[in-house]
């Protein structure tokens, strides 16, 4: 286990205000843009702003409930299996997605939940390449053995 990181229950604070601060600063950018692009054009400064004001902490809350459900159901997870691997990532990108999606009813939860544990295992799976791909370069090689004096000899 990654004995670096802060016990369960700060993480899941931790990742909840990143996943907050994450959704408001993109929802601050995304929505500037189409509130100022969507405004008249002598008011487009002030549209975007009203937009952001109006919409970027709604996408940020957005962003803080998947981040905390997601960190919740993997500190679970972790628990429950001792172990730190990137099933613990999928099972709980599956638990979050199905949990989001409850409300539109079982169908929708299967699919959310699918949804999300692909997603998940297609991030785990470039990670890993990636810790491979530079991990080949980083690798010590021997140098070649001196010659040996058996042939100075003979």
């Amino acid at each position: 286990m990654d004995h670096t990181r802060d016990p369960c229950p700060w993480v899941i604070l931790n990742d909840f205000g990143g996943a907050f601060a994450m959704g408001a600063i993109g929802g601050a950018l995304w929505h500037g843009v189409k509130g100022f692009r969507n405004s008249p054009v002598g008011e487009r400064r002030i549209g975007a702003i009203t937009a952001i004001k109006a919409r970027a902490p709604v996408l940020g809350g957005n962003f803080s409930v998947w981040g905390g459900l997601f960190s919740s159901f993997d500190c679970a997870i972790k628990g429950i299996r001792k172990k730190e691997d990137p099933w613990n990532a999928i099972s709980a990108g599956f638990f979050t997605g199905g949990a989001l999606a409850i409300r539109g009813g079982y169908k929708a939860a299967r699919n959310g939940a699918i949804g999300c544990a692909v997603l998940l295992a297609v991030i785990e799976g470039v990670g890993i390449g990636f810790q491979r791909m530079f991990a080949a370069s980083t690798k010590l090689e021997l140098p070649p053995p001196p010659p040996s004096n058996e042939k100075a000899l003979a």
